[in-house]
């Protein structure tokens, strides 16, 4: 069996098919050949070639919706590249012959779910956010089955969308806290906050973290990671700023591994973070109490749109960009540490929001379509 696996190439699309391989490989008594095809992208041959996925790299354009010089030309450019991409996976396709097609969704997978149409491809589609990017809205057409993560997700037709939550990888679940007290030289004397910057906006969320850092330190002990591009700078910034006895409770890092992050999970009380798809459902399924901080940037404010959903449940408190002053936020971590059964609340509601099992569901419903 040949299944290929396209989409964007972001961590929020690469992670969600790191956990769908996975659970296939465990129901699966015969070898399923695994294939990706999409946008060259480090992050994904990285987290793809731990699995064994053999990727095959497409141009691929993406329409801006933003008008300006800039843009329009930056959309006529790209408008070339389109049909060079369909023909790059058109090639792969019909070489490869896969059984079955499964898209992520983005720009990157439309050359590749249109190519595997043509081809007759069967295709699986999952949208990971309440508000599907105009990729995912003509994909819709072109699909057998869509897999949506929210109760409240649009445009597509009923009687394709089955709600299942959004994949994350189990492993995460897994983190020891004795393990992570070790790792990270937790001192057990505070309140664990883990903050989740992002490879996207970090730098906003890490500055306001700098201005109110020492009283930070005060009344918790933090696990931060920074991002890849910001840390060198931000760690320099951090040293001359941060008083020689509060050191020991604070530990920056770059990027949190796969081990690293369900080591931070286990150990934190309350997880600060953007509002992605997949860091949502890893906060719920852990039952975290959280603070989302959602990008503004992000396309149809999907971002602020899965934080109000997730914010409905009862699981987190919502502090917009505009209102994301680092006083503010100071107050209110310390509102929340003083009112723990409003945590309590939040971890309750949070666990009774998740679906630890989306890609579990989503494997059988591929493994059931392929084997029938």
């Amino acid at each position: 069996m040949k299944i290929v696996f396209t989409g964007g190439g972001t961590g929020g699309h690469i992670f969600p098919i790191v956990a769908i391989i996975r659970e296939l490989k465990k129901i699966s008594k015969e070898k399923i050949e695994f294939f990706y095809i999409g946008p060259k992208d480090e992050f994904a041959q990285i987290f793809l070639s731990f699995e064994n996925v053999k990727t095959k790299w497409i141009v691929c354009g993406k329409f801006r919706r933003y008008l300006s010089w800039k843009s329009i030309f930056q959309n006529l450019f790209d408008l070339f590249k389109i049909p060079v991409g369909i023909l790059q996976s058109f090639f792969y396709i019909f070489f490869l012959n896969p059984d079955l097609i499964f898209s992520k969704g983005g720009f990157g997978s439309v050359p590749v779910v249109i190519s595997g149409w043509v081809l007759q491809i069967p295709i699986f589609l999952h949208e990971s956010d309440v508000t599907p990017g105009l990729a995912n809205r003509i994909l819709a057409k072109f699909s057998l089955e869509i897999f949506v993560s929210f109760p409240k997700t649009f445009y597509f037709p009923q009687e394709k969308t089955i709600l299942v939550g959004n994949p994350i990888r189990t492993e995460i679940l897994m983190g020891k806290k004795d393990e992570a007290i070790e790792y990270f030289k937790i001192t057990q004397e505070k309140p664990v906050i883990l903050i989740l910057g992002g490879s996207q906006g970090a730098q906003r969320i890490n500055d306001k973290v700098l201005v109110i850092l020492n009283e930070l330190l005060e009344n918790f002990e933090v696990i931060h990671q920074v991002g890849e591009k910001n840390f060198k700078q931000f760690e320099k910034e951090a040293e001359i700023i941060i008083k020689k006895e509060l050191k020991k409770y604070y530990h920056p890092t770059p990027f949190l591994k796969e081990e690293e992050l369900k080591r931070a999970y286990a150990i934190c009380d309350l997880v600060v973070a953007r509002a992605g798809s997949g860091t949502i459902f890893e906060i719920s399924a852990l039952g975290k109490p959280s603070i989302l901080i959602p990008l503004p940037e992000s396309a149809q404010d999907h971002q602020l749109k899965n934080a109000y959903a997730f914010f409905e449940s009862g699981a987190t408190m919502v502090l917009e960009e505009k209102n994301f002053t680092p006083r503010f936020f100071l107050e209110k971590l310390k509102f929340l540490f003083s009112h723990q059964e409003e945590l309590e609340r939040m971890s309750k509601a949070a666990k009774n929001f998740s679906k630890p099992l989306a890609g579990k569901i989503i494997a059988h419903y591929i493994f059931e379509f392929l084997t029938k």
